[in-house]
């Protein structure tokens, strides 16, 4: 009997030191686990958050350097097309200045001084102390400069070309192209000498045949000039 009650002692002390343990390995367990899964979670907001102000950080840079780099693209051409217009009307300009101081010289057929001029030689002289523009000495190879433009175009200092028939024979330079389309051109004339007509004129507006311009846009001379040959073409 003495050893029947032992036992169910013995048996009883060992389940409640069972349950004992049992209970303590659950509730101190997840306890710990809880609180190194929030912590872990904490730190991986804040490298993300880091990492996307990093980013953006990134991207505003490149931002702000591909702004700057095309703000000054674009002032260089500016800048560029400025110095481009001023070279291109100082050189016109020059040309012009140069015409006039010819007004009133007397027309010589074959001449090249201020005694006694004819209209090529006149184009040449002009444009080569003014441009330093080597052109051709007749008229007929001066139409084969630079580039052809329509009438509508015509500009300060473009050359313009006459003829009595299929063959060019004479040339002027634009003077001033009115608000009206009023084209005048300075010119070494049979009858006057150098001075300023208009394409209105009822003698030189049905002579024009068509235009050409010798300096570019750059204020230079285009690179195709021709080379000068011997032409008995009459200037008129």
């Amino acid at each position: 009997m003495k050893k029947r009650v032992l036992f169910y002692l013995v048996a009883l002390v060992s389940t409640v030191s069972v349950q004992s343990c049992a209970t303590n390995y659950v509730v101190s367990q997840p306890a710990t686990y809880t609180k190194e899964y929030k912590t872990d979670a904490k730190l991986a907001s804040i490298d993300q958050k880091k990492m996307e102000q990093d980013k953006q950080r990134l991207i505003d840079s490149f931002l702000a350097e591909k702004a700057a780099s095309i703000a000054s693209a674009k002032k260089a051409i500016k800048n560029s097309e400025i110095a481009k217009a001023v070279k291109y009307n100082k050189t016109i300009d020059n040309i012009l200045a140069e015409a006039e101081t010819y007004l009133g010289t007397p027309y010589r057929y074959g001449g090249m001084t201020r005694r006694g001029i004819d209209c090529s030689a006149f184009v040449l002289s002009v444009f080569g102390a003014a441009a330093g523009l080597s052109l051709p000495r007749v008229a007929a190879s001066q139409a084969q400069e630079g580039e052809s433009i329509d009438k509508s175009e015509l500009q300060k200092g473009d050359l313009i070309f006459f003829s009595h028939g299929r063959r060019i024979s004479h040339v002027g330079i634009v003077e001033n192209v009115t608000e009206e389309g009023e084209i005048k051109f300075i010119h070494a004339a049979t009858s006057k000498g150098v001075m300023i007509s208009s394409l209105n004129d009822s003698y030189w507006g049905p002579k024009f045949r068509f235009a050409k311009r010798v300096i570019n846009e750059n204020g230079e001379a285009y690179n195709n000039l021709a080379s000068t040959t011997p032409n008995t073409a009459t200037n008129f």
